[in-house]
């Protein structure tokens, strides 16, 4: 498997991540935000990565730090994962419906940071999750992996279902990144032959 091993920890949190982008789909993470734990179980199960993630924060203060290092590891590991990117199909794409909901996500693991969010959350909360942070999220991944993620919300008005059809559409898409091309027989899907962050 393709795996990615991060351990973070600021004054603010103490974050580790494992990833296998070949897995099954298994799920350990436990972040101390539960709706954010039941978001990672949606990008592990529809993306098939098995995912191990740990985290304790300041949660006294609010989700802010621990969701932002969490999305900040999680890319961490996740650019360890794929290495050299020899042989992927690299760019992803996927709509993903959720009842009244639908987004739609495509994604580049092209090696350039760029995020565009177009997604309308009508409620500041679900459960106690700050909606803002949904985006801060996408943003703080986007930075560390090296991706280019565009994501836009094509229906919806539940906030719940909203925000789980971006992460189911995300997993499909990264899961469809990420998977080998048999016609590139191992080389890497780029004209200049090379995919990195440098």
């Amino acid at each position: 498997g393709r795996w990615g091993e991060v351990a973070r920890e600021t004054k603010e949190t103490q974050v580790s991540v494992n990833v296998n982008l070949d897995g099954t789909g298994i799920c350990n993470c436990d972040t101390g935000i539960p709706f954010l734990d039941h978001m990672l179980d949606q990008l592990s199960s529809h993306g098939l990565f098995d995912l191990d993630i740990k985290a304790k924060g300041d949660l006294h203060i609010d989700d802010h730090h621990t969701n932002e290092d969490v999305a900040l590891a999680l890319g961490t590991a996740v650019l360890k994962a794929l290495g050299d990117r020899k042989g992927i199909t690299r760019f992803g794409n996927f709509s993903a419906p959720l009842d009244e909901a639908l987004v739609h996500v495509v994604l580049d693991l092209s090696g350039r940071p760029f995020l565009a969010y177009e997604v309308d959350i009508p409620t500041e909360r679900v459960g106690t999750y700050d909606t803002q942070l949904v985006e801060h999220f996408f943003q703080s991944l986007v930075n560390t992996s090296g991706m280019t993620l565009h994501i836009r919300q094509l229906a919806g008005k539940n906030s719940h279902h909203i925000i789980e059809a971006t992460f189911k559409a995300f997993a499909r898409a990264l899961r469809q990144a990420t998977e080998f091309d048999a016609r590139r027989q191992g080389s890497i899907p780029s004209s200049k032959g090379v995919l990195s962050r440098a």
